[in-house]
């Protein structure tokens, strides 16, 4: 049965860690009958975090997706994880959706990964709503969290409703539309109880509705007139209004509730069908339309009747069905057992299932149409990124772009039989997440395996024991350094080698550069000759850009370094691809001996929580690993230390910073940038 494109929602959960995302997740799936009983995640039986280790870990690591229904709208829902070490999972999630619910901890207002979310978020200009939970617990304070999120956002927030009591004293919440008392009644908060507003609160209620239409109405012109003239203003237009802000992004309703007791949980499920967009709402998503001569940008309306488009944005391994395909769809429609194309590896492939999950459990459906999301069973060559669909319309949609991996390990494996089988479950993590990679060392021989952090390889490690059964040994951390040049430098080389009596010569000039920081390598060629075939000009650009992957003097890859051709020396009697590329390597060896080469290592951005007592303790347990202390919040938890330190100085950072603040301080890290290594790699390797 086709579903109504207005009556569907594509909705990601995002927040901080332990902001209450999976709970909220919880009662919402409870409330629209998804579910029949709340688990929690303390016992580990939270729908959403299936996984062993994230039941275990009592967090979520991957990306869960489930579907369900409430007031005839269907609802795709992504719980997304908050650790910062699994950033990618929020950003690929972010990518594909339409609009979003950022929870926020109404005691501790905006913590360091709610803002990386918020910027992910604007970054994919996905709209958004705000739920403030928590609001029983002691020192919860809506109004100064509302604004905490107003000022660090720079975003206008609009309450749509005022809390009856905080903390302990919290009983419910005043909708300031409906101008009603609402509390939520029964063993599972499942009564939606409303009544006329105390007098009490009725003075703080009109005053806050008087700012919401004010709000509102400054951001509608049509209201603004009405409002102006003293005219009154409908439930449905101040709605409608509403939603149209939110979908621009101009405002940013928000809504209340303690998810852990059951309340507040229904208006949030409503805010969400009243506010947030639906698939059309959104602005056509862009892509290039790969044609034989030129590639040319297109918009893709999301309409059922158009050819079939969509993206892979999530891979998960199941053990009885293979590779799990999640993929949002864009354009057209496409049915399970039809044959489709990977526009990004231009080959065929086969959709033998499509299912509509449910957290770990599934349900086939026949087909999938425009502007919906679901899991495809029966790809084998799909990867995170690639676009999908049919020959006639051939769209690359932009592909997320990921970290960089900043901290490895070696792996072992247990015996050479167990060798093969830890390279597969190798294969098969680093497809499902873009930000795991391993590779080989060419001198040592050790599998060196790259992640975000030291949960995120634990996790991963753990999951290749327990899951995949493998029989492995972890080696120490390493942290992964870049090389780079810190000086312009030009030069000739030339290359001559006599083969199977053959002479291969080779000339080339080459001038390499350092670029701003962060901003990655280039490859460019100014010379234009028509006498030299394509294949010398490719070779050329090979050899450089392998030479920038296996790097300068310690064999780490090159960051931020503009490499440029000038001059290439050709003659077709001597000429080969081999001579080419072998010239170019050892130009690129020369020039940048000659250019000032350095080491980088990577830099992180450390945010700690710690109760204003031991911020002392806090700071001077950062000074003494060379970090450099950025800035100081304080909150009513507590106060937020901002700070940078050397990746290499953070192992077991944790340790200390618990002994130093009697268990009472916690930190996230996030990658920041590579700067120079001040004495080289020193006594580490």
């Amino acid at each position: 049965m086709p579903v109504d494109l207005k009556k569907m929602r594509n909705i990601g959960i995002m927040a901080h860690i332990d902001a209450g995302k999976t709970t909220t997740t919880e009662r919402i799936l409870y409330y629209t009958g998804k579910i029949h009983k709340i688990g929690e995640i303390d016992n580990g039986q939270a729908t959403m975090d299936w996984m062993q280790q994230e039941q275990e870990r009592g967090i979520t690591i991957c990306s869960a997706a489930t579907t369900t229904t409430w007031k005839n709208h269907q609802i795709n829902i992504i719980d997304t994880p908050g650790h910062v070490d699994f950033t990618a999972e929020v950003e690929r999630s972010l990518r594909v959706l339409d609009g979003a619910v950022a929870v926020i901890c109404a005691v501790d207002g905006v913590q360091p990964q709610t803002e990386t979310v918020w910027k992910q978020a604007d970054t994919f200009k996905v709209p958004r709503i705000v739920y403030m939970n928590k609001m029983d617990r002691i020192g919860a304070d809506f109004f100064g969290s509302k604004d905490d999120i107003a000022s660090k956002f720079g975003v206008e927030c609009v309450a749509l409703q005022i809390p009856i009591g905080e903390g302990q004293d919290f009983e419910g919440v005043i909708d300031l539309l409906k101008m009603k008392e609402i509390r939520f009644e029964g063993d599972e908060g499942e009564k939606v109880v409303e009544s006329d507003i105390d007098e009490g609160y009725l003075d703080m209620a009109n005053q806050w509705r008087e700012k919401l239409i004010d709000q509102v109405a400054s951001a509608d012109d049509e209201l603004a007139e009405i409002y102006l003239e003293g005219g009154e203003l409908t439930v449905e237009q101040l709605k409608a209004a509403l939603r149209k802000a939110t979908i621009s992004r101009t405002l940013v309703p928000v809504v209340m509730g303690s998810s852990r007791h059951n309340q507040g949980v229904q208006p949030l499920i409503d805010a969400v069908i009243d506010y947030l967009p639906c698939p059309t709402d959104i602005p056509p998503a862009k892509g290039l339309h790969v044609k034989k001569d030129k590639e040319e940008a297109v918009e893709i309306p999301c309409d059922v009747s158009k050819q079939a488009l969509g993206l892979v944005f999530k891979i998960q391994y199941d053990k009885e069905m293979g590779s799990l395909c999640y993929v949002r769809m864009y354009s057209g429609k496409i049915a399970s057992g039809s044959q489709i194309l990977n526009i990004n590896k231009k080959k065929r492939e086969r959709v033998n299932r499509i299912l509509r999950m449910h957290a770990d459990k599934s349900e086939a459906v026949n087909a999938i149409e425009a502007g919906d999301i679901a899991v495809f069973v029966g790809l084998k060559l799909a990867q995170t990124g690639d676009s999908i669909g049919s020959e006639g319309f051939p769209v690359l949609l932009e592909e997320p772009v990921f970290p960089q991996p900043v901290i490895s390990v070696s792996l072992e494996p247990e015996s050479m039989s167990e060798r093969d089988k830890m390279n597969e479950t190798l294969e098969i993590l680093s497809k499902e997440d873009p930000t795991f990679t391993y590779h080989e060392d060419a001198e040592t021989g050790q599998l060196i395996i790259s992640g975000m952090g030291e949960l995120h390889l634990d996790v991963l490690v753990t999951r290749m024991k327990d899951d995949f059964g493998v029989k492995c040994r972890v080696g120490a951390p390493q942290v992964t350094y870049r090389e780079a040049v810190t000086a312009a430098a030009e030069t000739t080389e030339v290359f001559e080698k006599v083969l199977a009596g053959k002479e291969n010569k080779a000339g080339i000039t080459v001038k390499v550069e350092p670029r701003e920081t962060g901003s990655g390598n280039s490859y460019a060629c100014t010379v234009r000759n028509n006498e030299i075939p394509e294949e010398i000009y490719a070779a050329v650009e090979n050899g450089f850009k392998s030479s920038l992957e296996a790097g300068i003097n310690v064999g780490y890859p090159c960051t931020d370094t503009a490499v440029t051709v000038t001059g290439i020396d050709y003659d077709e009697l001597t000429a080969s691809t081999f001579a080419f590329e072998a010239c170019a390597a050892q130009a690129f060896d020369k020039v940048c001996n000659m250019a000032k080469p350095e080491l980088l290592e990577p830099v992180m951005n450390v945010d700690i929580t710690c109760p204003k007592e031991f911020v002392g303790e806090a700071m001077s347990q950062m000074t003494q690993r060379g970090g450099m202390i950025l800035g100081q919040d304080s909150k009513t938890s507590g106060d937020l230390i901002h700070a940078q330190a050397p990746m290499a100085k953070m192992f077991g950072f944790t340790t200390n910073l618990r002994s130093a603040t009697k268990g009472m301080a916690s930190f996230s890290m996030e990658f920041s940038h590579f700067q120079v290594k001040v004495g080289g790699l020193g006594t580490e390797y």
